[in-house]
C-alpha cells in the first residue's frame, strides 16, 4: 500500500517508511525468519496434502478435488511470491533500497499475489455453493458435482481470478512496489484518486457472499432438526376391513380372526410400492449427514480463517483509499501483511486438525511424520475403512 509513487515504481520516503524501521515487527531479521517459516510450512504442508489427495483413493472426491486446488494455489503462491519479499527485505528495499525484481518483475509478482488471492476467494465461495448442495440438495449433488465439474469449478475460479488481476497489468488500477509492505502489490491511493477501490469492493462482496452461504445452510440445518409432532392419519373402515393412508397390518389379522365379513381387505394405500426409481434414498442417511457436516466444518474454518487473516490487511488498505496514510500505525501495516503471508501456510493444519479422515489418510500414507506413540494408536485405524 502506498499513497504516491514514482514512475519507475519506487515509492519516495515517507514518515511512515521512516518511522516503521523503529518498530520491532518492521525489524528485518523478524520479517525474514517468520516468512521463512512460514515458507518452509506452506511448501511442506501444502504439497504433503496434495500428494495425500492424488495417491489416496479414499479422498477422491469432489470436495478433496477441490481442497486439492486450494493447496496447489497456496503452494504456488509461496513459492512464486515469498522469496521477492525475502529479498527485498534482505537487501533494505523498505528503506530505500533498490527495487529487486525491476518495474516488470515487480508488475509479475504483483499480478501473481493478486491472482492467487482471489483465486482462493473465488474458489471458496464455490465451495461454501457445493456444501450447501451437499446437504440441502444430496442427489442432485451426488449426481452431478462430479470430476469434470470439479475441474469446471476451478476452471472458473481461475478464470474470475484472472479477470479480476489482469487489469491493473494494463495500469488500470496500478501495480507497484510498496516499501511498508516490502512487496510489489497494488496502489491503494486515497479516493480522490483512487483506481482500486472497485477490487477492494470486490473481495469485500466475494468473502460476505461466501460467509451467507454458510450462515443459509446453518439456518436449513437447524430447521430439519426440528421435532415435529406426528400427524396420525386414521384409516377407513366400513366392516373392520381398515385401509387407507392410516391403516396397518393389524386389519388383515382382524378379517382372519373373523372379525370381518365380506371380501379381502384391499392393499394399504398409504404405502407405495417400492420401484427402482423410489428405492433410492431421497435424504442423506445419518451417517452421511454427520460426514458432510464435518466436511462443512472444515471448509468454514478455512473460509473463516482466510477473512481473519485477511481482514485486518483489507481494512488497512480501506484505511489508505478514505484515511490519509500517515493515521495508520506501521507496526499494524506489517502484521496484517505477515498475516495474510501466513495464510497460505494453514489451510493444511486446519484440514488436518479438524478432519479425522484427512488424519488417518495422513498417518497411514507419512507415518515418519508422526511420533511413536501416536503411531501405535493410528495402525488399527486403516482396518476401520477409513471410516469418519
Amino acid at each position: 500500500m502506498a499513497n504516491a509513487s514514482e514512475p519507475g515504481g519506487n515509492s519516495s520516503p515517507s514518515p511512515l517508511s521512516s518511522s516503521a524501521s523503529a518498530s520491532p515487527l518492521a525489524a528485518p531479521g523478524l520479517k525474514l525468519a517468520a516468512l521463512g517459516a512460514i515458507l518452509c510450512v506452506s511448501l511442506a504442508g501444502n504439497g504433503l496434502f496434495a500428494l495425500l489427495i492424488l495417491k489416496e483413493r479414499h479422498l477422491h472426491r469432489a470436495p478433496y478435488y477441490l481442497l486439492l486446488d486450494l493447496c496447489l494455489a497456496d503452494g504456488l503462491r509461496s513459492l512464486a511470491c515469498f522469496p521477492a519479499v525475502m529479498l527485498s527485505v534482505r537487501r533494505g528495499a523498505g528503506s530505500g533500497g533498490a527495487l529487486p525484481p525491476g518495474a516488470l518483475g515487480c508488475k509479475l509478482l504483483a499480478f501473481l499475489a493478486v491472482l492467487f488471492c482471489f483465486h482462493a476467494a473465488f474458489l471458496l465461495l464455490c465451495v461454501s455453493v457445493t456444501r450447501y448442495l451437499a446437504i440441502a440438495h444430496p442427489r442432485f449433488y451426488a449426481k452431478k458435482l462430479t470430476g469434470w465439474t470439479c475441474a469446471a469449478v476451478v476452471c472458473v475460479a481461475w478464470a474470475l481470478a484472472l479477470a479480476t488481476a489482469f487489469p491493473p497489468v494494463l495500469d488500470v488500477g496500478t501495480y507497484r512496489f510498496v516499501r511498508e509492505e516490502a512487496q510489489c502489490t497494488f496502489e491503494h491511493r486515497h479516493v480522490g484518486a483512487n483506481d482500486t477501490l472497485g477490487f477492494l469492493l470486490m473481495l469485500a462482496v466475494v468473502v460476505g457472499a461466501t460467509h451467507l452461504v454458510y450462515l443459509r445452510l446453518l439456518f436449513f440445518i437447524h430447521d430439519r432438526r426440528k421435532m415435529k409432532p406426528a400427524q396420525l392419519v386414521p384409516a377407513v373402515s366400513q366392516n373392520w376391513t381398515f385401509h387407507g393412508p392410516g391403516a396397518t397390518g393389524q386389519a388383515a389379522a382382524n378379517w382372519t380372526a373373523g372379525f370381518g365379513r365380506g371380501p379381502t381387505p384391499p392393499a394399504l394405500v398409504g404405502i407405495r410400492p417400492t420401484g427402482h426409481g423410489q428405492a433410492r434414498r431421497r435424504l442423506l442417511g445419518l451417517e452421511e449427514f454427520k460426514a458432510e457436516k464435518r466436511l462443512c466444518k472444515m471448509f468454514y474454518l478455512v473460509t473463516l480463517l482466510f477473512l481473519l487473516l485477511w481482514g485486518p490487511y483489507i481494512v488497512a488498505c480501506y484505511l489508505r483509499v478514505f484515511v490519509r496514510p500517515v493515521a495508520i500505525p506501521p507496526g499494524y501495516v506489517t502484521a496484517s501483511v505477515w498475516l495474510t503471508f501466513a495464510q497460505a501456510a494453514v489451510n493444511p493444519i486446519v484440514c488436518l486438525a479438524s478432519n479425522k479422515k484427512l488424519r488417518v489418510c495422513f498417518w497411514a500414507r507419512f507415518p515418519c511424520c508422526q511420533s511413536p506413540r501416536t503411531s501405535q494408536g493410528t495402525l488399527l485405524c486403516p482396518l476401520k475403512g477409513f471410516g469418519l
